[in-house]
């Protein structure tokens, strides 16, 4: 179990004067959105080389500037992409998937080996706010881990110029944190990860790799953008292609801010950022991929997706 000592909680907020205050059953208030992080999903077929990175970055670049936006380029703009593989695990009918649930491990490389503990993700994610909100993802573990609540922004599924939110409910930790047994086992997941008896899926479900799929992702950092009054977001472009085949399956440009709390944005950041997504989606208008997500083109290596939140 837990303990205080052991939490690393990112999304600690200040109650709002005059707001309802909801609470999980423990008494700990609704973690509350901390994290904007905007996505634009990119076709994979023009991303041959570093420098069809770099060509993508100078186009964020030039977006920045022409509305207003500050920007500065990261010192490995010109270097080599990181790589990094990823697995995503779910039950062989998908019920994670199926129920907004997302479960991945990714592990950085550095010089071609991996590098650091391998990072768990168990993630949420639904277009309703409250609703992502209101289930507690803490983990119950001995050692550390994190929880982040994000507003991720996609474009609109048929058309540029607008965008969509979804809602992130993360919970991050090392694997070496991870207690000892059968990890795949869905009785040992649901045991870390209370959420998961919402599923009331059998003891003896495991779950594997989706798909039999590894993911290489390949990953080049460009810049830090200001929005202005110290609201700053790191970006990056990336491809995800398959371990082996090294078959392209989707290409994707991010940028995440972070914030005490949405009440702490002032309304021209929130338009900077807003004016800046819609001008990429004009610029970059050849490059998009409108109606899909990265987690989505894994779940459809074998053919349809299932149903999903997304």
């Amino acid at each position: 179990m837990d303990t205080s000592e052991s939490r690393t909680r990112s999304n600690k907020t200040k109650a709002v004067p005059g707001a309802e205050v909801l609470a999980y059953q423990d008494g700990a208030p609704f973690d509350q959105v901390q994290y904007l992080e905007a996505k634009l999903i990119l076709k994979p077929d023009r991303f041959t080389s570093a420098q069809s990175f770099r060509d993508f970055g100078k186009i964020v670049r030039k977006t920045a500037r022409a509305t207003g936006v500050g920007f500065i380029e990261d010192t490995g703009f010109g270097g080599k992409p990181q790589i990094r593989e990823i697995i995503f695990l779910d039950t062989p009918d998908f019920a994670l998937y199926r129920s907004a649930f997302i479960l991945r491990r990714r592990i950085a490389y550095k010089h071609g080996f991996p590098f650091g503990d391998p990072e768990i993700v168990f993630k949420f994610r639904h277009p309703e706010e409250r609703r992502a909100s209101a289930l507690d993802m803490r983990p119950r573990i001995g050692g550390k881990y994190r929880i982040k609540f994000k507003a991720e922004v996609l474009p609109l599924k048929d058309r540029i110029g607008g965008y969509r939110t979804l809602y992130s409910h993360n919970c991050q930790f090392g694997l070496s944190q991870a207690p000892d047994g059968d990890r795949t086992a869905m009785a040992t997941l649901s045991k870390v990860f209370p959420a998961l008896a919402t599923l009331k899926r059998s003891a003896k479900d495991k779950v594997a790799l989706v798909n039999g799929g590894i993911v290489e992702e390949v990953l080049l950092p460009i810049g830090q953008l200001d929005f202005g009054k110290g609201l700053t977001a790191k970006c990056d472009v990336g491809l995800w292609r398959t371990r082996g085949e090294h078959r392209s399956l989707v290409g994707e440009f991010a940028f995440q801010a972070k914030f005490d709390s949405k009440e702490s944005v002032a309304a021209k950041q929130k338009r900077l950022c807003a004016d800046f997504y819609v001008a990429l989606q004009h610029a970059v208008a050849d490059w998009l991929a409108l109606g899909v997500t990265k987690t989505a083109m894994v779940y459809r290596l074998n053919g349809a997706a299932p149903q999903s939140h997304e």
